[in-house]
């Protein structure tokens, strides 16, 4: 079994189709969500940007994980789901938005946005390497995701034969905005979206 966790910022249930039709239309988002998992009845430990995906990837309330808000630096020399599947023999990879201060700890491969990130030529931390990407910073996930998948894990789908080559878990973090995503990405809106601040 192969899993992809796709972890999207700064947007609601409602843009995304698989959930609610009323303001876009997400086909490709809505195919992944037909033929895996979707959360209708979900809850969160933590709201916030990094302390979220600080409960996720070690399960703990973010008063035991230690991440509590943005300020804090993530330790990641606790247990963490990736960690675990790399101990069942899954290659795993994290790509996009990470901002957990620290380097991430568990992945085979990671690609990460340093701090939140910017929307348009972002810097991201290639296994610790500084790089200045041009384009937009979702296209670019994707992309590097999409490599990743394609190119640079072990492309074998058993249990590894070959030490170094597992199954694959990927975790993509989009870095989406309501207010500065480009006119031109816009193309399966249902009219204009209302401005959330404004009635």
């Amino acid at each position: 079994m192969n899993i992809l966790y796709i972890m999207c910022d700064d947007h609601s249930y409602q843009t995304v189709s698989a959930y609610d039709h009323r303001f876009i239309e997400t086909p490709n988002i809505d195919r992944i969500a037909n033929e895996g998992v979707r959360f209708t009845n979900s809850f969160v430990a933590n709201s916030l940007s990094g302390p979220s995906r600080a409960c996720l990837l070690t399960g703990k309330h973010s008063h035991k994980n230690g991440f509590t808000d943005n300020t804090k630096r993530f330790d990641g020399s606790q247990q963490t789901f990736p960690k675990l599947l790399q101990q069942a023999g899954y290659q795993t990879a994290v790509v996009g938005k990470w901002h957990l201060t620290s380097d991430p700890t568990g992945f085979d491969y990671w690609n990460i946005l340093i701090g939140q990130g910017d929307y348009y030529n972002p810097y991201f931390i290639d296994n610790g390497e500084k790089k200045q990407i041009e384009g937009y910073a979702t296209n670019i996930t994707t992309d590097l995701a999409l490599d990743w998948l394609d190119n640079k894990r072990c492309s074998t789908t058993k249990r590894p034969i070959v030490p170094g080559c597992r199954i694959p878990v990927i975790w993509i973090c989009m870095k989406m905005s309501f207010t500065r995503f480009p006119k031109h990405f816009m193309t399966n809106m249902k009219g204009v979206l209302p401005h959330p601040n404004r009635k």
